[in-house]
């Protein structure tokens, strides 16, 4: 008997989604961020569902190759670049693009032969104070890489900050300051992640960089994922295992933390910490219960959580429980437990099973 912990991977709503990056920012071109085994939804199901997209981002060699082992031709972007030298001939040989983010990336370069034109974007700290170049050290590094005779294609690029808030002049501040930086550059341009390709029409460029709206979750603070017409791509399930009653005062899970303030019906359902669940998630987290909404109770463990019932007469053995997904949006559990959708997305690991909805 399979475990009824699952995933599904709705395809169509991926697609709808990446259609709300072309209505928004129609004149740019589209890397579609795919890191972090897709934000836990599949690599290379995700690369093979997106087939409009101009290239993939990455964000190590490892997952390049992945993708270009699985037949991908487009072009492949390492957006942290090389970590070691002895990695420049492996990203030459799969024609992949790098992002060149900080001073020993550059002298790698300038230290290595290289056969094949090398594609680099080259990263500026508009403000984002993480990865790239001051604006101010642009044109040596311009003319750094003007003595590399393998450079192919040079194009530009930073990361905005705090674009998921619509009312923070910062991002005004940092698309100000990179456009300040590249106007006297040759080469295309990229600035925009899913907050700003919704919220910040100035930074879509020539290429935008769409990640989490893809995967139907809210990338603008305040601001539901349905309100920006993005839908669900990945749901959350498992059933309920057991139904019980216990009794007023008895204690539920670890620690007895939670205590039945009347007799009531407790029911179990298998996920848990061990499958990527949060295991921090707190009593009153929502689940839905056959489409119907109700709350966690007592502490998650490895693999089961406990459920309130009341309210629930026909919830029994077999009864479907969605943790997140399709009815309840992975936002508003992320910060029911205090964190983010993006973690909770990536979280999921491989003993939970994957189907995918074409």
């Amino acid at each position: 008997m399979t475990r009824p912990a699952r995933v599904r991977i709705n395809l169509p709503a991926l697609q709808h989604n990446f259609n709300r990056v072309n209505e928004s920012a129609p004149a740019s071109r589209v890397m579609a961020i795919i890191k972090a085994n897709a934000y836990g939804h599949g690599l290379t199901r995700i690369a093979r569902a997106l087939p409009r997209a101009d290239a993939f981002g990455v964000a190590c060699v490892n997952e390049a190759i992945t993708l270009r082992e699985a037949g991908f031709d487009r072009r492949i972007v390492l957006l942290e670049g090389p970590f070691a030298a002895d990695e420049l001939r492996l990203i030459s040989g799969y024609r992949l693009d790098v992002v060149l983010h900080h001073r020993e990336q550059l002298a790698m370069l300038e230290r290595v032969r290289l056969r094949r034109p090398l594609n680099v974007w080259l990263k500026i700290d508009t403000g984002m104070h993480r990865l790239g170049f001051a604006p101010t050290s642009v044109p040596e590094m311009v003319t750094r890489l003007d003595t590399i005779d393998y450079l192919g294609e040079l194009r530009w690029m930073s990361h905005l900050a705090c674009a998921d808030d619509s009312g923070d002049d910062y991002t005004a501040t940092q698309i100000e300051g990179f456009r300040n930086t590249v106007e006297s550059l040759t080469g295309e341009r990229s600035l925009a992640n899913s907050a700003a390709v919704l919220a910040w029409q100035d930074a879509h460029y020539d290429w935008v960089r769409p990640g989490i709206m893809l995967y139907g979750a809210s990338p603008l603070r305040d601001t539901t994922a349905l309100a920006l017409d993005l839908q669900p791509v990945m749901t959350l399930e498992s059933t309920l295992i057991a139904v019980n009653t216990h009794q007023k005062g008895a204690r539920v899970g670890y620690g007895g933390d939670w205590v039945c303030p009347e007799t009531m019906p407790v029911g179990v359902a298998a996920i848990g910490y061990g499958d990527g669940y949060p295991r921090h998630a707190p009593a009153g987290m929502p689940v839905l219960i056959n489409g119907r909404r109700a709350q966690l109770i007592g502490r998650v463990s490895m693999d089961m959580v406990c459920v309130d019932l009341r309210g629930h007469p026909g919830a029994a053995v077999g009864a479907s429980v969605t943790l997140w997904g399709d009815g309840l949006p992975v936002d508003e559990v992320a910060a029911s437990a205090g964190t983010i959708g993006y973690e909770l997305l990536c979280s999921i690991n491989s003993r939970v099973r994957c189907e995918y909805i074409e």
